[in-house]
């Protein structure tokens, strides 16, 4: 079959071509001038630094935008703007500014633009996605031109951790809404709304020989087969979310490389604002109900595990087989608890999902599956991806499956996405009823002492499982897929995987 370009659109998908004989040289001619060709699963929403938008959205700004801290390649944090941080004696933490950075209009980083992307991000009116995170702080100080000391109304282990999200970047204090210029590696030179954006070297980086490209050129393949097709056909040069199905013909092309980690995690969140999902005992019913080996078989093609658990990984101290398996596969027990619940006859809901990622999409259709077994009927709603985010974050769904990463892989970095007294985001169940876990996270992050550290987090999975702020399905393998030429990208570790976009500035064709 012959796809035209009347056939993508006539499928509504924002997508170039697949290789022709009038497209090599275009592409070999990007290449050979350093741009690397970048099939991005879709458009961001939008480009706001500080609110959450989705891993496409954040690969680009990470490569716009700088914060004080980010990960290396081995997943450690390493300093950005900051040169070095630590904790003072009276137990704030005080950042030490890099000489030379400088924003994209020229203007140095300052102090004062570090203070007032602090406090516009911990703002009453914000929306940014690290707001409630933020409005712990207490002041912030500047006790010298290059310095920033941060003063928090509870200690915070764990602070530097913020700026390393990829929501929590610096901007120039005098930046307009529609407008905020950063510091990072590369600038936006143009988009076409919907299929691509265009990103040029910034010329006065603070790091010397960095960025190694003169620029990305990101084109959207908002469907995946199409995506894996213009990877294997030479129109780009690197993919995101290789799909799984096609992973291991990646793998066998000679032509091509395959980079994968074990990080991300598929969940299903609950609106808690009504019944039935405002009682704990529905929320366990849909935990042991859903087998998840299945979601792992259809959804990921084997390239996963399944998760009975929160997601907190094997091997770290954080771990304990008992309670990784709390929500094991009983659809007795599920019947049990419904029954307890006062729905013994199960009940019809709706199901979010999205159709734009297969994973999403199977996920959805295997729990449906699991869910009616139990008496549980769902509508499946299965919206494009940015429709997704916007009724996750207004609440206007019942139950809806959601694939995400931690922020780190400190069990505080599964705060986003267990803590449900922070503001509403799309990844983050609405408004469920969650004390005991919000208060054992918040005891784990005003810890140092490591030993206590791993006994309160302990503490906060035995909440969780009988709380259930989400329930967890399936780790997945996530992967990036590349040309062999392709050089010096790192997938990062674990949860940092959604960060790994940031690498980009140290890749280059070799």
């Amino acid at each position: 079959m012959t796809i035209s370009r009347r056939t993508v659109l006539g499928a509504g998908l924002a997508a170039p071509l697949l290789a022709s004989p009038l497209l090599s040289r275009p592409a070999a001619a990007q290449r050979a001038n350093g741009i690397l060709r970048f099939g991005l699963s879709a458009f961001p929403p939008n480009l706001q630094p500080w609110v959450s938008t989705g891993a496409s959205a954040g690969t680009v700004k990470m490569l716009t935008h700088r914060s004080l801290v980010t990960y290396d390649s081995k997943g450690e944090l390493r300093g950005e703007l900051a040169e070095s941080w630590a904790i003072d004696g009276s137990g704030a933490w005080v950042f030490k500014l890099r000489q030379g950075c400088l924003f994209h209009n020229g203007e140095p980083v300052t102090a004062e633009d570090v203070k007032w992307s602090i406090e516009q991000i911990a703002g009453e009116k914000s929306t940014a996605y690290m707001r409630s995170q933020f409005q712990g702080i207490e002041r912030v100080e500047i006790p010298d031109p290059r310095s920033i000391r941060i003063v928090t109304k509870e200690p915070q282990a764990t602070l530097p951790t913020w700026f390393a999200n990829y929501n929590t970047f610096i901007i120039w204090r005098n930046s307009t809404a529609n407008e905020p210029i950063g510091a990072g590696p590369f600038r936006l030179a143009g988009q076409e709304r919907g299929s691509s954006l265009s990103l040029v070297a910034f010329d006065k980086f603070y790091k010397p020989g960095f960025p190694k490209l003169k620029g990305i050129k990101f084109i959207v393949y908002a469907d995946e087969n199409l995506r894996n097709a213009a990877l294997q056909s030479g129109d780009v040069d690197m993919i995101e979310y290789v799909p799984w199905q096609s992973m291991a013909a990646v793998e066998a092309d000679q032509r091509l490389k395959l980079d994968t980690v074990e990080g991300p995690f598929m969940d299903v969140l609950f609106n808690g604002t009504k019944p039935p999902f405002n009682d704990a005992r529905v929320r366990r019913a849909v935990a042991h109900a859903i087998k998840r080996e299945d979601i792992v078989k259809v959804a990921f093609f084997g390239r996963g595990k399944p998760l009975e658990g929160l997601p907190i990984v094997e091997g770290t101290p954080w771990y304990d087989k008992e309670l990784a398996h709390g929500w094991n596969y009983d659809p007795a027990r599920a019947k049990a608890l419904l029954t307890e619940a006062g729905y013994a006859n199960g009940f019809q809901t709706t199901l979010l999902s999205t159709a734009q990622f297969g994973m999403h999409k199977d996920t959805a259709e295997v729990a449906q599956q699991h869910l009616a077994a139990i008496g549980i009927q769902c509508e499946l709603q299965l919206p494009d991806w940015s429709t997704r985010v916007s009724r996750g974050s207004r609440g206007q769904y019942d139950m809806a499956i959601h694939g995400v990463s931690a922020d780190n892989n400190d069990p505080d970095g599964l705060t986003v996405v267990l803590d449900t007294s922070l503001s509403p985001t799309h990844g983050r169940s609405f408004k469920v009823d969650a004390p005991r876990t919000v208060a054992a996270l918040a005891k784990g992050r005003a810890e140092f002492d490591q030993a206590k550290r791993v006994a309160i987090y302990k503490e906060m999975q035995r909440a969780a499982l009988e709380e259930v702020p989400l329930v967890g399905l399936a780790w997945r393998e996530q992967g990036y897929g590349m040309d062999k030429g392709v050089k010096g990208f790192t997938n990062l570790p674990g949860a940092l995987t959604t960060s790994s976009g940031g690498m980009l500035e140290e890749t280059f064709f070799g």
